[in-house]
């Protein structure tokens, strides 16, 4: 079996120059390893992460949300949030509508074939999460999310 440690799977010859040095990259490397898989269960379904990322909080939502709060929802910084909101509304998965009292806010809602697609991608999602968090402890896996929060939180802060 291949080795877990990042040295070795980096084939790195000399130690990392701080334990913070191997954590940050540790935790980039470990993001792209879960990103990579999402994007290759999304893609059969015609979504990409950001695209199911937006259809997860109006699905959450129940309603229709100002594009500007899907955004500052989103679980990923979503630079051109108009344009994944244009590719679903052309795929049938969103309808905007302007509010009545300020036509400058546009809201975004989701379509009854978006909940049909997401009902699909549930079940494999669930699955992939259980296979990559799976091997963590129900008490490893609240370490890790509260360990999360504290790198985090400050640096959402400083936004």
């Amino acid at each position: 079996m291949a080795s877990t440690r990042l040295q070795d799977r980096l084939k790195k010859k000399r130690p990392f120059a701080s334990a913070r040095e191997e954590a940050i990259l540790g935790l980039v490397r470990a993001s792209d390893q879960v990103q990579i898989r999402v994007c290759r269960l999304l893609r059969p379904f015609g979504l990409t992460p950001s695209q199911y990322n937006v259809l997860r909080i109006l699905r959450g939502e129940n309603g229709p949300l100002p594009i500007l709060e899907v955004a500052d929802r989103t679980v990923t910084v979503v630079p051109g949030i108009t344009g994944v909101i244009d590719r679903l509304e052309e795929a049938g998965l969103v309808k905007r509508g302007r509010c009545d009292k300020d036509r400058r806010v546009v809201y975004v809602a989701i379509t009854p074939p978006a909940l049909e697609v997401l009902a699909r991608v549930d079940e494999p999602l669930r699955r992939l999460q259980d296979s990559i968090m799976g091997r963590l402890a129900p008490g490893e896996l609240d370490a890790l999310i509260g360990l999360l929060d504290k790198v985090r939180g400050p640096l959402e802060a400083e936004e």
